[in-house]
């Protein structure tokens, strides 16, 4: 079968066409014009890259700083940058000529019976050889674009874990000194449910009252006695996974903060929605990956096209001296693949197709996550000052109930209500202030966290492919 090539006006034309459009992956409508949810005004736009330094919180950036340096999902993905950069180091090999050299030496001879020594010879040689390829259809060049854009992505994605640890130290941070906190109210409870139980007892010695009052007021410190343990657990396993998050054994760790008493998150509110594109990182690895596989598909279009490989050698001996040399060309061409190499660039269009569609939700997300975090600020600050409110009132309540049953004025069922919903307002404070708290950190992460493309200086330039 006779081999056709094309004509040089066909194959720069196929030349032209291995590069295609690259995909559009925004539509019309998808950014909002701007952020609907409640914001507050005047306040600072965008969060600063060490926002948690504004917190109030003195033990928190030290923490922050050690997760930085020892998290290990954080390593794991600088390990991860480091593998990116080999593989584009070993795809960027393939635009350049590849050589090897050989050396031989060789001792060879007879021995003959009445000859001394015999008959002995020596052989040296040296030879190198060379090859390159050909890169006319720009096969190698998209297989390395698309090695670079990954190690873009490598790099995006090890910004996108480090605000993902760094919201994680301060949230598993507050959850830890919460449950401490309302520990602490726990027991203050239990030590009042204590001074009503005397007084009960004091009541059934005197026979001012009956057992079926002390019974019911001993319940009451059994059951708030009982709440202590589960919530100790829980401080236990939250302090616990926050050694790991700081790259550390959890044995013998601990923080000496008690509570969230002080601890505040200033408010911020983003600018308009398309620049969140720019200050999400996991938005950037998204487009990055995109952009990779867009080059992998030129690639699979590439390989529909012949190879031509450029080879040559040369090479020495000595005793007897030599020289051989030789240089030639050669052509690959697919005649008959099954369909291989057109099965292939179908992959890559489906991989590219998946792809366009992880980076329009991961945009849709963004949004979303900045709408339902500025949300929760509002509302929970809003429901943080009715239950505290709610606190002061029942604080007095219980107040007055427990002197006015030290006096025999009021029952024990009065006092053990205002004692409940004492409790329960204060230890609802406290969750609703743990809330408010990681909905702002929420809010700093959603926002990007003060990370930028352009301010970034551990990721190379961006790759100039903006969707608006």
């Amino acid at each position: 079968m006779k081999l056709m090539l094309p004509s040089t006006s066909v194959a720069l034309l196929a030349l032209t066409a291995c590069t295609t459009p690259a995909p559009v992956p925004l539509k019309e409508g998808d950014v909002p014009p701007a952020f609907t949810a409640p914001m507050v005004k005047d306040a600072p736009v965008w969060p600063k890259a060490d926002w948690w330094t504004a917190l109030n919180a003195p033990e928190l950036p030290p923490l922050e700083t050690t997760a930085k340096e020892q998290n290990l999902d954080l390593l794991a993905a600088a390990a991860r940058v480091v593998q990116a950069q080999a593989q584009t180091g070993i795809a960027g090999s393939a635009l350049f000529p590849n050589i090897d050299a050989t050396g031989n030496a060789q001792r060879r001879g007879t021995d003959q019976k009445g000859v001394p020594g015999g008959n002995t010879q020596n052989t040296f040689g040296v030879s190198a050889q060379a090859s390159y390829e050909v890169d006319l259809w720009g096969l190698n060049q998209d297989v390395f674009r698309a090695a670079q854009l990954s190690e873009l992505a490598a790099r995006y994605a090890q910004q996108t874990v480090a605000l993902t640890i760094t919201a994680g130290v301060a949230n598993t941070y507050f959850d830890v000194l919460a449950l401490r906190q309302r520990v602490a109210i726990a027991k203050k409870n239990i030590e009042a449910a204590q001074r009503i139980l005397t007084i009960t007892e004091a009541k059934v010695t005197n026979g001012v009252t009956s057992n079926l009052e002390l019974a019911q007021q001993k319940a009451q410190v059994a059951a708030e006695e009982a709440s202590i343990p589960p919530l100790e657990e829980q401080e236990r396993e939250a302090r616990y996974a926050l050694a790991i998050l700081l790259g550390r054994a959890p044995e013998g760790f601990d923080v000496k903060t008690a509570n969230l008493d002080g601890i505040v998150t200033p408010v911020v509110q983003p600018g308009i929605p398309s620049s969140l594109l720019e200050r999400r990182p996991d938005i950037a690895q998204a487009e990055a990956q995109l952009r990779s596989q867009h080059a992998n598909v030129d690639a699979a279009r590439a390989a529909f096209f012949p190879q031509i490989s450029l080879n040559g050698s040369i090479g020495a001996a000595f005793n007897p001296t030599s020289m051989v040399w030789s240089i030639g060309a050669s052509l690959l061409q697919a005649v008959f693949d099954a369909g291989k190499l057109s099965s292939e660039s179908d992959l890559e269009k489906a991989r590219q197709t998946e792809l366009l569609v992880d980076y329009r939700k991961a945009v849709f997300s963004a949004f979303s996550d900045v709408e339902s975090s500025m949300g929760q600020v509002s509302a929970l600050a809003e429901q943080e000052r009715l239950v505290n409110e709610q606190e002061v009132n029942a604080a007095e309540a219980y107040r007055i109930a427990e002197l006015q049953y030290r006096e025999g004025v009021t029952d024990l069922l009065n006092v053990l209500q205002t004692q409940q919903t004492l409790f329960s307002a204060q230890d609802q404070l406290v969750q609703i202030r743990l809330a408010r708290l990681q909905a702002g950190v929420s809010l700093y992460r959603a926002l990007g966290g003060g990370w930028t493309v352009a301010t970034d200086p551990n990721a190379p330039p961006p790759v100039g492919f903006r969707p608006l």
